[in-house]
């Protein structure tokens, strides 16, 4: 397999996400750290960079990055968008445009309209678009999504997702700039906690049933009466095989840390796991004694084998969860390439698609908040 050159946007010095990203994309040796603009301040950023041994690739501006990569017999196969929400679809349009495969954070734009531009944009360029719903790289939630797909607990009745932490709690830490942005529509767009944190609990949600949202009902609240967006919701929704979806997302949940959990409940049997203990994966078989599947043991799933590189016991965290994503983008951009079909167990990674359907979401989630939970569907046009 051909080593990869990877470029990055954003996740400057003291970004909270920029190091986990740095980290996963060189875990397994698949991809070389070659080139960034990495702070919307032009020198701050390049310093930076060329701390981090990229030289004279090491630029002020994601457009000086993009105009000299584009020109350059090496250029990166691969660059991910790491900067504020308001800034994800010019980013991403422009590299994609530009013949790049490009890693999004969420979300991947700020309207629905430009979510499905950029798939557009993906579909016409042949170009990979993906979004970093990260923590659909664990070992064991791909195992869950395997053990689902196969029928081990029977037909999903029920999804019991959540994403709440008390970060944002304190009054006094509202005008902390890794804060106030969160909650400015101006930046954040027309959701704060649902947008930040709600989505990763609803994108988990369909990842491991394999259903899909259509439509949902929420009441959102912004708890600290000076924030115009919401710090805390409730949803509930309905998915397109027949499950019952329910989820709450919080930002002000005091004595809560980072708080991603889902439990999924079928006919025959009901799956628990934690992002805080995710080596272990509950599963209950109706009328049987409850087992513990750990991470690392013997005879799982190939998607679970795949994506587990520390032996039994041994605690495999957020970074090599995102490591998972981008071994995901080495196979799939290097089958492209080689001109072969992707291993199906590397085909996991969010894609375009799933960063239009949770803007959608999104959407609906503070429409519906203004309406007193009015249902809504939750699709976007295109898959009406």
């Amino acid at each position: 397999m051909k080593k990869l050159q990877w470029g990055m946007i954003g996740g400057g010095e003291g970004s909270q996400i920029g190091p986990a990203h740095r980290l996963g994309s060189g875990l397994d040796g698949l991809f070389e750290f070659s080139a960034g603009a990495l702070d919307h301040r032009p020198e701050e950023g390049i310093d930076y960079g060329k701390r981090l041994g990229l030289g004279n690739r090491a630029y002020g501006s994601w457009q000086e990055m993009l105009a000299a990569e584009k020109n350059r017999d090496d250029r990166i196969d691969l660059v991910t968008v790491a900067t504020p929400n308001s800034t994800h679809f010019e980013i991403t349009k422009e590299f994609l445009e530009g013949g790049f495969n490009v890693l999004c954070e969420k979300p991947m734009t700020m309207t629905v309209e430009e979510g499905e531009e950029i798939v557009k944009i993906s579909q016409k360029s042949g170009k990979i678009c993906a979004v970093n719903y990260g923590y659909t790289g664990y070992s064991l939630v791909r195992h869950m999504k395997a053990m689902i797909k196969r029928g081990d607990i029977g037909k999903i009745r029920l999804v019991n997702a959540e994403f709440s932490h008390g970060h944002h709690a304190d009054a006094e830490d509202a005008d902390n700039p890794r804060v106030r942005w969160r909650y400015d529509p101006a930046q954040a767009g027309v959701s704060a906690q649902f947008a930040d944190c709600g989505i990763h609990a609803m994108h988990m949600a369909s990842f491991v049933t394999g259903q899909e949202v259509t439509k949902l009902s929420a009441d959102t609240v912004s708890c600290l009466e000076q924030r115009v967006l919401e710090d805390d919701a409730m949803v509930n929704f309905r998915m397109d095989g027949g499950a019952v979806g329910r989820l709450w997302t919080s930002s002000i949940a005091i004595g809560r840390q980072h708080g991603l959990g889902i439990q999924v409940f079928g006919e025959t049997g009901g799956l628990k796991w934690s992002q805080e203990q995710p080596n272990q994966l509950f599963y209950m078989p109706l009328n049987k004694r409850l087992q513990i599947i750990e991470r690392g043991e013997a005879n799982l799933s190939p998607e679970a084998d795949r994506t587990s590189r520390v032996t039994i016991g041994h605690a495999e965290g957020m970074p090599l969860a995102f490591a998972n994503i981008y071994t995901d983008l080495a196979e799939a951009i290097n089958a492209k390439i080689e001109g072969r079909t992707i291993d199906p167990a590397a085909n996991l990674y969010p894609k375009a698609v799933d960063g239009l359907r949770s803007m959608a979401a999104v959407v609906a989630v503070a429409k519906s908040g203004k309406k007193n939970g009015e249902w809504l569907d939750a699709r976007p046009p295109m898959f009406q």
